[in-house]
């Protein structure tokens, strides 16, 4: 996996990711996520972050700026996360990822009274260079938090209702804004940017289940 000393071009995808220092949690609880989702959009402009100014105001309200990047899926997971990206302008993604983690981990360290760098080393990334890569990416992200649900789940036949459940239900990814249903985290995505591989929720669900049925059967 390449680190963000790549160039990242304009009108490019890319899966990025960063780990906690050491493997570390950098989620406790639930308001250390709910707080990391809202910082997916604020950070995601030109202007500065001044949290306290914006602080319980609703996302729709908040004014970012011009966009540095698009953000096509999210996941959240104890010790790490997942973005899907599209570069917009140049620099932009660089300077996205390093207002995003700056402002979580300033956060983290003031509420949980600790020093030092939260994330390790810097931010990594992929160049999704093709279109099944892009495509499956979506898949990847979105079905990443069954490991919460079982640590082996690819090695089970999983009964597809309980899956959905649980997706539905872990509402820290961008699952739900793909599956049909209405929340005001769905400003976070950009989807009209990226490819448009699902015409609607039950293709997108559709998909993410074919792709998970075939990832059990490889097993």
């Amino acid at each position: 996996m390449s680190t963000r000393n790549i160039t990242f071009s304009p009108d490019e995808f890319y899966h990025l990711y960063s780990r906690g220092v050491e493997k570390r949690p950098i989620f406790i609880d639930i308001e250390d996520k709910k707080r990391f989702i809202r910082l997916l959009f604020v950070c995601n402009g030109n202007n500065p972050v001044v949290y306290k100014t914006i602080q319980g105001r609703p996302l729709d309200e908040i004014e970012t700026g011009e966009k540095l990047v698009a953000i096509g899926a999210y996941c959240l997971m104890p010790n790490h996360f997942h973005l899907l990206a599209r570069e917009i302008n140049d620099g932009g993604i660089v300077k996205f990822m390093s207002k995003l983690l700056t402002a979580y981990s300033s956060y983290f360290n003031k509420k949980y009274e600790r020093t030092g760098a939260l994330f390790g080393s810097q931010f990594k990334s992929t160049h999704l260079d093709n279109d099944p890569y892009l495509k499956y990416i979506y898949s990847y992200i979105h079905l990443n938090p069954l490991k919460i649900f079982d640590s082996k789940w690819k090695e089970k036949n999983l009964d597809q209702v309980d899956i959905e459940n649980f997706l539905s239900h872990y509402t820290f990814s961008s699952w739900n804004d793909y599956a049909g249903k209405d929340r005001k985290e769905g400003i976070i995505l950009n989807k009209d940017v990226f490819p448009e591989y699902f015409t609607d929720s039950v293709g997108f669900r559709n998909n993410l289940l074919d792709w998970l049925n075939l990832e059990q059967k490889l097993t």
